[in-house]
């Protein structure tokens, strides 16, 4: 029997703490945002920094870089804590839009973290 989930509720890990592979803590998974085009999960958004939950800077991580931990439904991002500080991010009031994404913004975010973008087979 798989212990991974097949499936799981968006709202079980909504909140749940993001680590990394040495078990620091990163953040908080506050987002899921959807690609409606390509009908799946365009990237997640981690919430890192200030303090309780003010100041935060939010971080869009490709889907394909969080690995759930089935036990606690914590995620695992394969980077150092330096390596987000340096994450190009933004703010809970400005969040990325249409244009942006048009621009490029997506693409650089994926080949930040070293995935190759979903919509681009083959790059």
């Amino acid at each position: 029997m798989n212990e991974y989930p097949r499936v799981v509720q968006v709202s079980k890990v909504i909140g749940n703490k993001v680590v990394n592979s040495s078990g620091e803590l990163l953040g908080n998974l506050k987002e899921l945002v959807l690609d409606l085009e390509e009908e799946r999960i365009a990237y997640a958004v981690l919430s890192f920094g200030g303090f309780m939950g003010l100041g935060d800077k939010l971080f869009a991580i490709p889907w394909e870089a969080l690995i759930l931990n089935p036990k606690d439904y914590t995620f695992i991002l394969n980077v150092e804590k330096e390596v987000l500080e340096k994450a190009p991010g933004f703010d809970k009031d400005h969040w990325p839009d249409d244009a942006q994404y048009e621009a490029g913004w997506l693409l650089d975010i994926y080949e930040y973290y070293g995935y190759s973008p979903y919509w681009m087979p083959g790059k």
